[in-house]
């Protein structure tokens, strides 16, 4: 009777392998990309690559930068006419906070903060620099604070607060040339990464950054286009 049993379990494993098969993993792909599957090995040796402090701070610090433009693209209700302007700026706060998740994941799945407490305690800058200033601002020792931007391609206090005191056709000029600058800023932040020593080598990051710099050229050069329809 055992002999048998046996013999049954063993022909109801090969006839459903399926069943006992591995479950596929995928890896998700950067915002707007499609997933990919990968083996075990391959999910393994990206569990273990490398990343440094600078890719750590980089996204950090690039959340931040995205949560500007989103709250740059919320200021639109009400005040902005042009309707080129309004879906341009819907379609960059939906990539933004896609994008804003998946940093937030990358630094959980890292177990590293996803706040830079050095940016709460007035020790402002990026990728170790300590830039900072917005359209031309140099050191902020004797600056109004409301002219100093966190980092380097953000508005500062004052250029948000006349963004939303603005209306119609001068709305969305500020608009355009602020979120203009503050795309360039965010080419700047991936610049400064790639220059530093072993940055950028864990595979999400690189992907990352490449359709940063894709995403955000293409959208500068609609901007200035929109800008000078205006």
């Amino acid at each position: 009777m055992r002999i048998r049993i046996i013999m049954l379990a063993g022909a109801l494993i090969a006839a459903a392998p399926a069943a006992f098969a591995s479950p596929p993993i995928f890896q998700p792909g950067a915002p707007g990309q499609p997933s990919r599957t990968i083996t075990a090995e391959e999910s393994v040796e990206m569990s273990r690559s490398r990343f440094t402090e600078g890719d750590v701070r980089f996204m950090q610090h690039m959340i931040v930068h995205h949560a500007q433009a989103v709250d740059m693209v919320d200021l639109m209700d009400g005040r902005g006419e042009d309707a080129s302007v309004r879906r341009l700026g819907e379609r960059i706060s939906r990539s933004q906070a896609a994008e804003m998740d998946l940093m937030r994941a990358w630094l959980v799945q890292r177990g590293q903060a996803v706040e830079d407490e050095h940016l709460h305690h007035g020790h402002h800058g990026h990728g170790g620099h300590g830039h900072h200033g917005h359209h031309g601002h140099g050191s902020s020792h004797n600056a109004d604070p409301g002219d100093v931007a966190v980092m380097p391609g953000m508005l500062t206090p004052n250029q948000m607060a006349a963004l939303e005191a603005a209306s119609g056709g001068e709305f969305d000029r500020l608009f355009l040339e602020g979120m203009i600058h503050h795309h360039e800023g965010a080419l700047d932040m991936v610049e400064e990464l790639l220059a530093e020593p072993d940055a950028a080598e864990d595979p999400i990051l690189s992907d990352f950054l490449s359709s940063v710099v894709v995403d955000q050229t293409s959208e500068i050069l609609r901007m200035q286009s929109l800008l000078s329809e205006l």
